[in-house]
């Protein structure tokens, strides 16, 4: 339990930006969730893919992620993307 006031309001604060933070974490993999959908049922939607990437980008800037983090899942939504539209059989 906090001891002082300082410590009460780092709490409150602490549990405001944990509320944010999940809502653009959930905001964001969900995003991608329905960018992978689009790809493997055989349509694949650049458009899809780049909110996706719009978003890991957003979530880098406000720290909410990291930046190697944002950039890893970019690269592997845009490899998944490519290998689905340079071969739509497979």
């Amino acid at each position: 339990m906090a001891n002082t006031k300082s410590a009460e309001k780092r709490i409150r604060a602490n549990a405001r930006r944990a509320l944010r933070n999940k809502m653009y974490r959930s905001r964001v993999k969900t995003a991608i969730k329905k960018a992978e959908r689009a790809i493997f049922a055989g349509t694949p939607n650049a458009e899809l893919v780049r909110e996706a990437m719009s978003l890991l980008d957003r979530a880098a800037v406000k720290g909410i992620i990291h930046k190697n983090n944002a950039a890893r899942r970019k690269s592997r939504l845009a490899k998944k993307l490519a290998k689905a539209t340079a071969s739509p059989s497979s």
